[in-house]
């Protein structure tokens, strides 16, 4: 898993870069009223990374209903929000980065332009990806 989410990342990034200068970006113009599509672009991204540097494994059924039965003050505590606050650190910084990278950019392709607005959206999208992340976790684990 964490290999395929570090070539999907990797792709997702190339792009990211490659659609700035594309006819595509254009023709979403209409669906993209204050550059709102950053939010979900960036959002992926980090999921996608956030999976490259964290493994995840899926838990059989029959051992999350067994767990069910346990109280929860009786259950071990590896919540990925007491093990992973400090290594979405690194995802968010890489995703960040690349925001201001692809922003930079944008200042050098003719038909674009570089925003700080952009940055701070694809901002909400990785803190919110990273609040849905930890949320779910909390769920699973």
């Amino acid at each position: 898993m964490r290999l395929l989410s570090t070539l999907l990342s990797i792709v997702y990034i190339a792009v990211i870069f490659l659609w700035a200068d594309s006819p595509v970006v254009s023709d979403l113009a209409p669906f993209n009223p204050y550059s709102l599509l950053h939010i979900p672009l960036y959002g992926i991204l980090t999921m996608l990374l956030t999976f490259s540097f964290i493994p995840f494994k899926l838990k059989r059924k029959d051992s999350m209903t067994q767990r069910a039965k346990v109280p929860m003050t009786q259950l071990p505590n590896n919540s990925m929000t007491q093990l992973t606050y400090s290594r979405l650190f690194i995802p968010g910084i890489i995703a960040l980065t690349v925001a201001i990278g692809d922003e930079i950019h944008q200042s050098f392709i003719p038909t674009r332009d570089a925003s700080v607005t952009d940055v701070l959206l694809d901002a909400v999208g990785i803190v919110l990806m990273f609040f849905l992340i930890v949320q779910l976790s909390d769920r699973i684990s």
